[in-house]
């Protein structure tokens, strides 16, 4: 079984910084294809935010402008999102998903999301 476990997050003033992280723990991970950051604001469909694979390939949504760095440790299974220049906009639930997860011993290919944390951007 694989979870993943997300940390960060919290209330900011437009114009700050946040970092948010996430780990993907469980027997056996040889390979997560891609780990990424989706958001989901009140009333509006989950949306990409970023994504990087293990190779080392990066997708940003248009709204991400620069202000956005996604980072992931390929041996620790880990992802970040470092944000800057936060907008009130920004404001969302995000989520951590690590995709195509390749196990030892295991067949197939595994999807796991994050529990979610909120992000609040506000004066």
């Amino acid at each position: 079984q694989v979870q993943v476990v997300q940390s960060g997050g919290g209330l900011r003033q437009p114009g700050d910084s946040l970092t948010l992280s996430c780990v993907a723990s469980g027997e056996n991970i040889f390979n997560i294809h891609s780990m990424a950051w989706y958001r989901q604001a009140p009333g509006k469909e989950r949306e990409l935010v970023a994504s990087m694979t293990s190779g080392g390939m990066t997708k940003y949504g248009d709204f991400v402008k620069g202000r956005f760095t996604i980072s992931r440790d390929n041996d620790k299974n880990t992802a970040r999102l470092r944000m800057n220049a936060l907008e009130p906009d920004d404001t969302a639930v995000y989520y951590c998903h690590a995709a195509d997860i390749q196990r030892f011993g295991a067949s197939g290919f595994l999807d796991v999301w994050g529990q979610g944390t909120q992000v609040t951007v506000s004066s």
